[in-house]
């Protein structure tokens, strides 16, 4: 018998123009599929934002003067709270629709990694180290060739 489809509560804010940007489907689609058969219960939050709001998430909580691709954001809830918020992820939209451009990519498909990235970062997955990098990107690959997405570490040539 197959596991239970997790139970998922994907909020999805804009702000940037939503022309160009994947539908909310699509981005609800791309974190069941990274939270497949890992957890059962889920609500998070997607920021989609431009470059200045971007820069601004990135220099407040790492410290960073740029934007960048994805942001994540684990729930922290006081100890004793069981609720099935995950956290929040921020994307910033013209940092992946350069991306992708730079490197030979898709932009759902740029889009849908990254979304899957920031899905496993509120799961606990890191990639401080080496091992851990190889580990959280194999997952990556799986989870993405599971949406027909090809591997985002080969390198276009």
């Amino acid at each position: 018998m197959s596991q239970p489809a997790t139970l998922l509560d994907v909020s999805i804010s804009y702000g940037v123009p939503r022309a160009g940007i994947p539908s909310a489907v699509s981005f609800r689609r791309w974190v069941a599929a990274a939270l497949d058969g890992r957890i059962r219960r889920a609500d998070l939050a997607i920021r989609l934002v431009d470059a200045k709001e971007g820069r601004a998430f990135n220099r407040h909580y790492r410290g960073k003067d740029y934007a960048t691709n994805v942001l994540s954001f684990p729930a922290e809830l006081p100890e004793g709270v069981e609720l099935p918020v995950l956290g929040d992820l921020v994307i910033c939209a013209p940092v992946v629709a350069r991306e992708a451009r730079e490197q030979g990519k898709r932009l759902a498909d740029h889009y849908a990694h990254l979304t899957v990235h920031g899905a496993l970062h509120l799961l606990g997955w890191d990639h401080e180290d080496e091992r851990e990098a190889e580990c959280m990107e194999q997952l990556e690959r799986e989870i993405l060739a599971t949406l027909g997405i090809d591997d985002p570490y080969l390198v276009a040539e």
